[in-house]
């Protein structure tokens, strides 16, 4: 017999499974030899009681019945080599890769085309960038081989359960190496410093069943002939031709929504969120989340989520990375945007978080107006009907961030209760952005509406999380790149843009998704609406 049993059990017990096991024989009122097996099937941590964090944990009890392992459905890709239909998929995203091989399973060959490098030569540009601040515009933190999640944390959770089968991509993505916490964790998290061998494993079997996967391959242009794509040409001077073609590109494609626009392909402008990264000492936010002077050793670091109305406006934290560091996340010279990520032990000494502010098109063209006043020139940036109008506002906050760290991607920051007061910070504190930051006013790089909203933020914060707001806490600009500024139309049912036939937009760049699930997920989809394209 198999029973499903809840437990509610304290760190040291759920760590221990003769401890748990002999829960389940109490609660089952079984004698322990019975019970011959368990798996967890769900875990989450209650930290709501101030004297004790419990861990609350779904099993899955063998009563007098041999023990089988979870059941997880393991997916067969074939051969696609000799295929009679091909797509071509841009951009080698969760996106991207997860609709290669959900094309491979319906028996269509996938060629991508990614215009950064693969995971290893991708990590050399990345040291670089810490480093030195050289900034290599097509292998940076956003782009190259896994996109931007790849060394960007490797979260996995989401609240996009409508958008399509959230465990079959967990499942997917433990068949291809994760361990298998992440199918049971109520938060699960892969870690940037395991996420690129799973990338790696993902490519070698779109590689082994006849897909192609092709590095370097910058997209220059859509070669379109009675609003329908025939091709696409990438700036070495190639063309490529296919049944459809897949754009997964990403948030900070930013030439690919210039190209889009130069052609009078229909785009619109999407509201985002900017702010800053904020960073506390690891300890800090254990001690308020835990209600305790030192964290369990049980216990994983602890992380929070935030969220406000301020003046009729979201503040909200987003991508919380417990025991990690702030990351330069720019794509191009001249701009400063900051990122976080964390390894899958989460065990560096840092809580950092975005903190960010909903901005819409009025924000942007209000931005603009008021720039132009300042300096007395007219500006270039077309605030009517503009579809890039948001991606400018984005684009300018943190190259105007740049020119206040100084260059070489020192970052502007100020200390948490100093940035509240709009007092210049007389010294920062030790922090894990390795590029360095420079104390700066940073009233004087983000806008009102969103500086003042940060401010009246932290102090709901501080009220929510005692001790939260603190001068122990250091704030860094900019944090731009939460979600694309710009959307790709597409029609709600053949997913296919409704302008152009055979191209189908896709993933977090297009505007439909929000991390890596959930573009997972969106590659998932649109891939099964190409393999209705007649040849």
């Amino acid at each position: 017999m198999q029973k499903e049993i809840t437990l509610k059990l304290k760190p040291s017990e759920a760590a221990d499974d003769s401890v748990i096991l002999t829960y389940l024989a109490q609660s089952l009122a079984q004698p322990v030899e019975s019970i011959l097996g368990f798996y967890r099937a769900k875990q989450s941590i209650d930290a709501r009681n101030s004297k004790q964090v419990w861990i609350n944990i779904t099993l899955q009890a063998f009563i007098n019945e041999p023990f089988t392992q979870r059941p997880v459905q393991k997916i067969h890709f074939g051969q696609v080599q000799n295929a009679a239909k091909k797509v071509l998929i841009i951009g080698a995203g969760p996106a991207g890769l997860f609709a290669a091989l959900q094309l491979i399973e319906l028996g269509i060959q996938p060629i991508i085309l990614e215009r950064g490098k693969d995971v290893r030569a991708r990590r050399r540009d990345l040291a670089a960038l810490n480093k030195e601040g050289i900034v290599n515009p097509e292998s940076n933190y956003c782009f190259g081989e896994g996109g931007a999640g790849t060394y960007s944390d490797g979260k996995l959770y989401t609240r996009s359960s409508k958008r399509g089968d959230i465990n079959r991509i967990l499942n997917i993505l433990y068949q291809f190496g994760a361990e298998e916490k992440i199918l049971y964790e109520a938060h699960p998290h892969i870690g940037t410093n395991k996420l690129p061998l799973i990338i790696t494993a993902i490519r070698e079997q779109i590689l082994a069943c006849g897909g192609e996967f092709l590095f370097e391959k910058k997209l220059s242009n859509f070669i379109i002939e009675n609003d329908t794509i025939k091709a696409v040409e990438t700036a070495d001077g190639n063309r490529f031709t296919a049944d459809a073609v897949i754009l997964a590109t990403g948030h900070s494609a930013r030439d690919v929504f210039e190209l889009l626009h130069q052609k009078k392909i229909l785009i619109e402008p999407k509201p985002f969120a900017l702010g800053v990264r904020i960073e506390h000492p690891q300890s800090l936010i254990d001690s308020i989340q835990y209600h305790c002077s030192v964290r369990d050793a049980q216990l994983p670091p602890a992380s929070y989520g935030l969220v406000e109305q301020v003046n009729d406006r979201g503040v909200f934290s987003f991508c919380m990375c417990p025991g990690g560091i702030i990351a330069p996340a720019a794509t191009n010279h001249g701009e400063i945007v900051v990122n976080g990520w964390s390894p899958s032990k989460r065990n560096n000494p840092y809580a950092n978080s975005g903190m960010v502010v909903q901005v819409d098109m009025a924000d942007a063209a209000n931005y603009f107006k008021q720039q132009q006043k300042i300096t007395g020139q007219t500006s270039n940036t077309n605030t009517e009907q503009n579809p890039l109008l948001l991606m400018q506002f984005q684009a300018a906050i943190e190259q105007a961030s740049f020119i206040a760290g100084g260059g070489n991607l020192v970052a502007p920051a100020q200390r948490m209760a100093d940035f509240v007061q709009n007092k210049l910070s007389a010294d920062l504190p030790a922090n894990s952005y390795l590029p360095g930051i420079l104390s700066t006013n940073l009233s004087s790089i983000l806008p009102a509406f969103i500086n003042n909203r940060l401010q009246e933020g932290f102090k709901l914060f501080g009220k929510k999380m005692h001790g939260y707001l603190t001068n122990d806490a250091v704030v860094v600009a900019t944090e731009s790149r939460t979600s694309s500024p710009v959307r790709i139309p597409r029609d709600p049912i053949s997913l296919a843009h409704p302008q152009i036939k055979n191209l189908y937009p896709c993933g977090e760049g297009a505007g439909y998704a929000g991390g890596i699930v959930s573009a997972a997920m969106d590659g998932e989809r649109v891939a099964k609406q190409t393999a209705l394209v007649s040849h």
